[in-house]
């Protein structure tokens, strides 16, 4: 398999893949590569990536590559964050939750945070010290975020928290997590409020299960409960309750297109393993990639591969010029990771047998790129969101 996956498409690379994001991006392969990979397995079966890996990731630079420097991070762009993702999807170790604590949570801490917020928790989310996760879903409230009944009640120059979140991605080692919670439930979508929870130094929270999921096995995904969690106000993200659903809705297209980012990076690893495959494998004396079934199978989806990389780079390129609107950041979640799912499930396919033992990168994928048409919004949201544009 080539050293980038995307090379299989033969595209020229897009303006916003400068010298040093390329330069980002190979560095992010080599520390995926040596760092990460080589536990993949072990992370697998303790349903989380070590604390100690995260250090790691923050020393190499690949922790807030997009926060200003005077803040301890890199001073880039989402293409710098893109960059990481896709390594992460072009090595295969998916389940390594940075893309969520570099590109969701660490921007609401950016653009809504004081000055004395961002002084606080962005150089120690930089380095690892603090692993980010962001609680919006509920077991009553997914997509629907109107529908959060997680509450902060003021009292005196505190919150006082109560509820509970399922589904959080880095919920078992996250020590920052961002709260959708309302502080005036009267107000529906204006009484929602974002809240930081520092986990170590609060009573009254607790992780519940690491979820047992079909896929992404090596990323701790959990159940978070908070029983009169008490935090200062100064915690609020913004200058007064009532924004956080404003500020929801702001952020994100950036999530639904990193959804975008890992979709268009497994899709393009999945070809290229799979026309390394039929390259090799023989069937009744010759290689599985003379059958013309073959040729057709992989001419369809190198097209539509293509097609999605194009578009995702265009995605790029509005995003970091400030004019990804939600309604394309919503075809771009929905549209290539329903591609990834269609791909991979091909690719397999021409795996035959082997396709469906786990030995092969390509069941892997197969479980992974399940819940990508899930997060950050479903599918159908998505389309539901698309169609009132028309």
């Amino acid at each position: 398999m080539a050293t980038n996956p995307a090379d299989i498409l033969g595209l020229p690379k897009p303006a916003w893949t400068a010298d040093e994001v390329g330069m980002l991006y190979d560095m992010a392969t080599r520390f995926m590569s040596e760092e990460i990979a080589p536990r993949y397995d072990e992370f697998e079966k303790n349903e989380m990536v070590d604390r100690e890996s995260w250090l790691k990731a923050g020393a190499a630079g690949l922790l807030c590559a997009s926060m200003p420097e005077k803040y301890g991070g890199s001073g880039g762009t989402f293409a710098h964050e893109s960059a990481i993702i896709e390594a992460i999807g072009h090595v295969g170790v998916d389940g390594f939750g940075i893309g969520l604590h570099n590109a969701i949570v660490a921007p609401y801490i950016l653009h809504y945070g004081s000055e004395e917020q961002k002084q606080k928790w962005l150089p120690k989310l930089a380095t690892g010290e603090l692993i980010g996760a962001i609680a919006m879903t509920e077991p009553g409230a997914g997509s629907d975020l109107q529908g959060v009944k997680t509450r902060a009640e003021k009292d005196g120059n505190q919150y006082r928290i109560n509820g509970s979140k399922t589904f959080i991605t880095n919920g078992q080692l996250a020590n920052l997590i961002i709260v959708v919670t309302k502080t005036d439930p009267e107000q529906g979508a204006k009484g929602t409020s974002l809240i930081v929870v520092e986990t170590d130094e609060v009573e009254g929270f607790q992780r519940g299960r690491n979820l047992d999921k079909i896929g992404l096995k090596a990323n701790d995904t959990s159940e978070l409960f908070f029983n009169d969690v008490r935090v200062p106000t100064a915690n609020l993200l913004g200058h007064e309750e009532g924004k956080g659903f404003v500020q929801l809705m702001q952020q994100l297209p950036q999530e639904r297109l990193q959804i975008g980012t890992g979709a268009i990076a497994m899709i393009e690893r999945a070809l290229a393993l799979t026309i390394d495959y039929v390259k090799e494998r023989k069937a009744f004396g010759k290689a599985v990639i003379d059958f013309q079934n073959t040729q057709f199978k992989l001419a369809e989806l190198k097209t539509e591969a293509t097609v999605g990389r194009v578009f995702y780079n265009d995605c790029v390129a509005r995003h970091i010029a400030g004019g990804l609107d939600p309604v394309t950041a919503s075809m771009a979640k929905y549209w290539l990771s329903d591609l990834q799912g269609k791909v991979v499930d091909e690719c397999l396919q021409l795996h035959g047998g082997y396709g469906y033992m786990n030995e092969y990168p390509i069941a892997r994928m197969f479980r992974d790129a399940r819940v990508q048409r899930i997060y950050g919004g479903t599918n159908e949201i998505m389309k539901l969101l698309i169609g009132r544009s028309l």
